[in-house]
């Protein structure tokens, strides 16, 4: 297999000021907005070269809607260590659902929280 399964991800948002307040916080980053009329979208920095998926915050009026059930997206901790990016959630305005945890030796560690908005998502790293 040439790519990743996943070519694509979008994180919908009732409020694009809130949410990306709270990425750019937690994940150290910079989203890149996109109003595009009725939709409006926040992406996150992504390569063409690197591994994983791009990926943008989605607000569109009744067309997503942020939810605890469903798809869940693993955001990979670019300091290498989860627990960095997992201290920021809740001043941010999250919620940590489950703090580091080991998945094994071989695949690290994940954590769950709550955004601003109300979705249920993953963090991993291998330390």
């Amino acid at each position: 297999m040439k790519n990743n399964m996943v070519g694509w991800f979008e994180v919908p948002v009732t409020n694009m000021e809130r949410a990306i307040a709270f990425y750019e916080k937690v994940f150290e980053l910079k989203l890149e907005r996109h109003p595009m009329g009725e939709m409006d979208m926040a992406w996150f920095p992504w390569s063409v070269e690197g591994a994983g998926s791009p990926g943008s915050l989605i607000q569109y009026k009744d067309a997503y809607k942020p939810s605890t059930d469903g798809v869940l997206v693993y955001f990979t901790a670019h300091s290498g260590d989860l627990a960095n990016e997992l201290s920021r959630i809740e001043a941010a305005g999250g919620q940590v659902l489950q703090g580091k945890t080991q998945i094994s030796e071989d695949h690290g560690y994940m954590a769950l929280f709550i955004d601003s908005e109300g979705n249920r998502v993953a963090l991993h790293s291998r330390e």
